[in-house]
Parts: structure tokens; sequence; C-alpha cells
């Protein structure tokens, strides 16, 4: 039988950001950067990939570290940090990997023979006269490399742009020659970043980092991290070099913007920095982004949404939901580990993540420990939500609780709604289960677990009976 898949769709234990996804050979294959449990900082790791057969989204396999970060002749010592990278297939049919390294202003590339092979070194993106990108004068340092191939020519999209640095105009486009390096056409901006987008159809959303491509028909679409930072934009063109028309908002890793639910300045996550992008799998489109954890900038795991593209070529902002990759709801009479919940709230709305007042996903050990997740970190009025669920005669709840905590989860399938159940809980230090009677009308609901009493809860899953 299929698995379902779940959002994070990656196990719990694995922390891959930045997700660039592609269908090669029947296969949906995700490249990130690579982030640490309990990481102090961003991309601490070597460069993994993971896939999954595109008829079975939920069976996640493991592909093995495919470039180490000291691979690159600058970096023999291991010391940079290898940021999001992107890869596209060139005309001879090798993949190459475009990356930047944490302190150096270059695009450096590596390539394979195979989607998820070893990628070896292969080069550094330069000018016609062996300037490298990023190093000649008037260059802005490049960053987040976006990756397109046409024929002999390769789009290659970059940059960052944060507040207050006017030295960095914004989103810029540069081509590249059949050799996969050699500029071909100089740089230019596409879109501006925040300090020039004043009066223009981007305020509010500039360019901020995380440029990605992609192309549905004949139109390209460009994805990119804004200025607020949880929310994933797209603009549109007719041509891969320009004359960009902004669209709006993909995904919002805090969900801020949906109205459907709730008001639309009302954040359901603790959200920060976004990347990902688009990926056709079979007839569906889906958005790969990420999410923030532990209570921290350094520790995020990938997630996807289907999306609606509309006849013309419009995209409505997807929900963040646990069942993302699923094609539907989830089955409603089953066990769900917590670390699934799209939602995390307390009576304080917060849109970005930090601080120890706000419920966190954890997990027990360290880095590379393959222990399941769990919510942490609940305290009076935290909330965890999950959805979809396509519930059937439910008569029953069952959760399991540890910490040193006192009172009751309250049961609801809105976030604000009517208080379905009870089920109190109490101090302890080990993993127990608690269980409730539940009348639940069938039908499709998102289900809500708000705590209330005294202590510091931990929830590790839920079963609906």
């Amino acid at each position: 039988m299929k698995k379902q898949a779940l959002n994070p769709y990656l196990p719990s234990w694995e922390y891959i950001p930045d997700g660039e996804p592609y269908v090669f050979d029947g296969r949906v294959y995700v490249y990130g950067s690579h982030d640490f449990y309990n990481g102090y900082v961003f991309c601490m790791g070597d460069y993994v990939c993971w896939s999954a057969p595109v008829d079975d989204l939920g069976d996640w396999r493991y592909e093995g570290v495919i470039y180490p970060r000291n691979e690159d002749p600058v970096n023999k010592a291991g010391e940079m940090c290898l940021y999001a990278p992107d890869v596209t297939v060139g005309p001879d049919g090798r993949y190459y990997l475009y990356y930047v390294l944490d302190k150096v202003p270059f695009v450096s590339v590596a390539v394979c023979d195979k989607p998820a092979g070893r990628y070896e070194f292969y080069g550094y993106v330069h000018y016609a006269d062996g300037t490298r990108l990023g190093e000649k004068e008037g260059d802005e340092p490049q960053f987040d490399p976006g990756v397109l191939t046409e024929g002999d020519k390769t789009y290659l999209y970059t940059g960052f742009c944060g507040r207050g640095d006017k030295s960095r105009t914004g989103a810029r486009v540069q081509v590249l020659d059949k050799d996969m390096l050699t500029i071909i056409r100089n740089p230019e901006t596409i879109v501006p970043g925040c300090e020039y987008s004043a009066g223009t159809q981007y305020e509010g959303h500039a360019f901020f980092e995380a440029p990605s491509i992609r192309k549905k028909g004949d139109t390209y679409y460009f994805i990119y991290s804004s200025e607020v930072m949880h929310e994933l934009c797209y603009a549109t063109s007719k041509n891969p070099l320009g004359d960009f028309r902004y669209g709006g908002v993909l995904v919002s890793n805090c969900d801020m913007h949906i109205d459907t639910y709730k008001p639309a300045t009302l954040p359901m996550a603790y959200g920060a920095n976004n990347h990902g992008s688009m990926v056709q799998i079979n007839d569906d489109w889906y958005i790969f982004y990420h999410r923030q954890t532990n209570g921290s900038w350094y520790s995020r795991q990938g997630c996807a949404e289907k999306l609606t593209i509309l006849p013309d070529g419009s995209i409505p902002q997807a929900e963040i939901t646990s069942c993302g990759l699923n094609g539907g709801p989830l089955e409603g009479k089953k066990y769900y580990p917590a670390y699934i919940a799209c939602h995390l709230f307390t009576r304080e709305p917060s849109a970005y993540v930090g601080g120890d007042r706000f419920p966190k996903v954890m997990q027990d050990g360290r880095d590379g420990d393959e222990l399941e997740g769990y919510v942490g970190n609940i305290q009076d009025s935290a909330t965890a939500g999950f959805k979809y669920l396509d519930c059937k005669d439910i008569r029953s709840i069952t959760i399991a609780v540890r910490g040193y905590a006192k009172g009751v989860f309250e049961v609801k399938t809105e976030w604000d709604g009517k208080v379905l159940a009870e089920i109190p809980v109490d101090y302890t230090n080990v993993w127990k289960e608690y269980t409730a009677d539940m009348e639940m009308e069938d039908g499709v609901h998102s289900l809500y677990l708000t705590f209330r009493g005294q202590g510091n809860a931990m929830l590790k899953s839920f079963e609906l009976k």
C-alpha cells in the first residue's frame, strides 16, 4: 500500500530547507541546503538528496551525500557553508549543480552524470576574460543561484537584498554559454529589492533572496522570497530576461494573507525566511517551501503544498497544511505524530520564530539521531493544529503527553471554535497516553489541541478512533 504523504515530507529528523524540486525519469528529486538540529548557523551540512516516485509521494528515499562542502577548491578546510543550490540539465545531458559558499561572492558549479550521484567540482561562473562573476567591478555579490537551461543557453538568476543596503539592486539574470560557465550576456536586474521598489508593482513584496525559475507553457515563473521573508512570491513573463510582472504570494510559512478560516493578518505558525520553488508532478503543480523548528532560524524542514494555476496563469496563495503532497486529506481514524502540526501558536500572535514563550517542533538526541519529533514547550494557551483529516464515525481521541504540566487539552475543529472534548493531563516524565470521548461530525476537518493549565508539556502524537 502507498504511504500517506505528510508535511514535512521527509523524516522528522531531517532538515533540508531551500528545496528545489525536479522530476527526472519518474522520480521527484529535491535539492536543498542542509541544516542541523540545534544548528547555530544556517546550512552546516553537506549537500544530500532525497527522491520519491511520482506516483507515491509519501515514499521518500535517501540518496546520500551528493556533494561534500570541502569538494570546492576554495573550501578544502571545510570552513565555509554550502548555501542554497539549484540543479539543471545541460546541453550534454549531464546534471549541473550551482551553489555559493558563505564567504565568497562567486558562483561555483559541480557536475554529475546522474541526478543524485556524487557530483564533482566543475568550475566557477566567469566572464569571457576569465574574471569570476561577483569579482568584476560593478558586480553584486552572488547568492542563491537559480538556473534554467533551454537549448545551448542557461539562464542564471542570483541575488540577495537586505534592508538598508543600496549596493544591491535586486534579483539579477545573466546568460551562460553551453559550457555552463561562461557568461555571454551580462547581469541585469529583473525584480527590485526593497531599496528600489518604492512606487513599483513590487512595493511591500520586493525581492529579498531565493531566486528560482520555472516554465509552464510559454510563461516563465520567477519565484522568490520577499522582503518580509516568510512568503514566497512569483512574477511572470514571456521572456526569461525581463518584463516580469508581479503575480502574488504562493505560500507563507506562517499562513499570513489567508483569510478563508481566520483574519488575513493573523499568523498561525512561527515563520522566518523561506525558499523553494514550483514543480509539476503528473498533472498537478506544487510549491515546495520550508518551515522553522526548534524555536530557531537554523533548523528548517521541507514542506510542500498543492497549487491551483488558473486559466490566466495566476496562482492563488496555498494554505499550509499537514497533508501537502497527499493529494487530499489524511485518513481520520489513524495515529499521527505531533510534529506534522502545521499550526503552532498561543494567545500572543507572532509571525516570526524565536523566544521561549512559544511551542515548537523538537526532537530528542542530537542531529542525525533518527528519533521521531514532537511538539514541545507547550504552555498555557499553546495550540497545535493539524489539517486536513477525513473524519468518519469518530468517537474518541487519544494523545501522548509528557512533561511537568497539569491541566487539560481542549479539542476543536476550528482554531477559535467550539470545544468538543477536554483531555485532563498530569505531571509525568515519560510519555503517557490520555483518552477522552468525543463526538465529531463526519467530514473533512482541521484538528486543534489547545493546552489550558500550568507548567510545560510535550505532545508526541494523537489518534482518532
